[in-house]
């Protein structure tokens, strides 16, 4: 069990903590140093380098998480309500990753490569927007998952 609670939050650490530095510190960097000619290829090749990373991330949270929960409660139906609202929430943040990796990301490294800066601009704005509301319903999880179990 330690080590699967131990893999679920170095997992979780990863993708919610990359979030939170790629929107509170690299982003307003990027905008007040960089041009948008030269950003955008900086944040095509920054998710190029995170998103495998979230990918990982997914695939332990997803069988570590369902590991523990059946192991502890013995299946969906005597989850505790902060299991619940873990899962529900981490489901909604994996669904809205997978949008922005197969669509906006996508279609932004093909606008970069077509020279549509415009287009590319305007894909980027669209990952941070959903970015944005994947770190605030990260952040709410982590306290869930730190604090539920004391409700």
């Amino acid at each position: 069990m330690s080590l699967a609670i131990s893999l679920h939050m170095l997992a979780a650490t990863i993708w919610v903590g990359g979030m939170f530095f790629a929107y509170m510190a690299l982003r307003p960097v990027a905008a007040s140093q960089l041009e948008p000619p030269q950003r955008l290829p900086l944040w095509k090749d920054v998710f190029g380098k995170f998103f495998p990373w979230v990918w990982l991330s997914l695939i332990v949270l997803l069988g570590s998480g369902y590991w523990m929960a059946f192991k502890l409660f013995g299946g969906f139906a005597t989850f505790p309500l902060y299991v619940n609202i873990m899962q529900g929430l981490g489901i909604i943040m994996v669904l809205l990753y997978m949008h922005v990796f197969f669509a906006p990301y996508k279609r932004m490294k093909q606008a970069i490569a077509a020279g549509d800066l415009s287009t590319a601009g305007a894909k980027l704005a669209q990952i941070r927007m959903i970015i944005g509301v994947n770190l605030s319903l990260g952040l709410i999880v982590t306290a869930v998952a730190s604090g539920g179990r004391y409700l």
